[in-house]
């Protein structure tokens, strides 16, 4: 009996994809490593100026590495319409956010409740549409 293969088809997005579907997104998993081993964390994201990521967490190992400046990386995923996914990873170094900068009306209430402000560059953007 042959057996059947299904072809997956694999679609690079572009980095201006990549920034509108986290712009998009309000919540993200933060990729860190904790004592040597991978975690993914909930926080709230904002993108501003196309560049830079607001994050609000309030995981003391997610605002511990943002204080030594470590990288950081920002995961979201998605169904399309078509039933198709799609990932986005974006990744930086990540430090405290300045106390000037102006909290977006989505992160507003986690800062009220204690989330610390958090600012990763968007060095690196990569995404993939998959269907």
């Amino acid at each position: 009996m042959e057996s059947q293969r299904t072809s997956v088809l694999r679609t690079t997005l572009s980095r201006a994809e990549c920034i509108g579907r986290l712009a998009a997104a309000n919540l993200a998993r933060v990729v860190i490593s904790v004592r040597c081993l991978p975690a993914a964390l909930p926080a709230r994201i904002a993108v501003v100026n196309d560049d830079q990521l607001l994050i609000a967490s309030t995981e003391g190992a997610v605002v511990l590495a943002a204080r030594r400046g470590d990288v950081l990386s920002i995961q979201i995923d998605g169904l399309e319409p078509d039933g198709s996914t799609w990932s986005v990873l974006a990744s930086g170094l990540a430090s405290l956010a300045a106390p000037t900068v102006a909290v977006p009306d989505s992160m507003r209430e986690a800062i009220e409740r204690g989330a610390t402000l958090l600012s990763l560059p968007l060095s690196v953007v990569a995404g993939e549409l998959i269907g």
